[in-house]
């Protein structure tokens, strides 16, 4: 079995965190550039990650995510929030920041901004959100996987209430909409009925469909 096997065996969605054990900066600090590492469609990274250390903040978004013990047991909850929409002034700050990285713009670029400027910024906001909401999940499953190679724990959630999370994080004010959290933590094993569970996934045979 590979490393990625190993850890991904490994890893489980984590429901009793050890409030008295927090992840070391160095680590959350890597898990974050995985996940900035991640790729996105068309390159626009149109999504943004909130990193919620406080206790009291994260006192307050417990509620709103309905109870769940890990947004506080944890040490820290990622907020992924995608962009509420597509405009020329995103796109077109994403390309120029691309040139400049690049050494300048070539007519492939050009040509390709122009189509997303045609494209993206005449569409309905909520289709723009709902698009850069999967870049977002893109995002997530990175974090997931990075998360497990450092030895931390971590909960995907999407049991929360995203207006009442936007407004305590004033996220509007952003152009940003919550889309997905994620906790951060050590696993609390003798507490947590989930641990020694054998992990159930649908056999590769009947998962995966090969076009040959």
């Amino acid at each position: 079995m590979s490393e990625l096997q190993t850890k991904l065996q490994w890893r489980y969605a984590t429901k009793k965190m050890d409030p008295a054990k927090a992840v070391p900066q160095e680590k959350v600090d890597r898990i974050l550039e995985a996940v900035r590492l991640a790729p996105t469609s068309s390159g626009l990274q149109p999504y943004q990650v909130i990193v919620v250390s406080s206790v009291s903040v994260r006192e307050q978004i417990k509620p709103i995510a309905y109870g769940q013990a890990q947004v506080t047991e944890g040490s820290h909850l990622l907020v992924f929030a995608a962009w509420d929409n597509y405009t020329a002034d995103r796109i077109n700050q994403m390309f120029d920041f691309t040139n400049a990285q690049r050494g300048g713009s070539t007519e492939a670029g050009d040509a390709y901004r122009k189509n997303l400027l045609a494209n993206y910024t005449v569409r309905d906001p909520q289709v723009n959100f709902e698009h850069a909401a999967r870049q977002a999940y893109i995002g997530l499953g990175v974090g997931l996987v990075a998360a497990a190679f450092e030895d931390v724990d971590s909960t995907p959630m999407e049991g929360f209430d995203p207006k009442a999370l936007d407004k305590l994080l004033d996220l509007s004010a952003r152009g940003l909409r919550s889309v997905a959290l994620m906790a951060l933590g050590y696993r609390e094993a003798d507490k947590d009925w989930l641990v020694n569970l054998p992990k159930v996934r649908r056999p590769s045979t009947e998962f995966v469909i090969e076009v040959k």
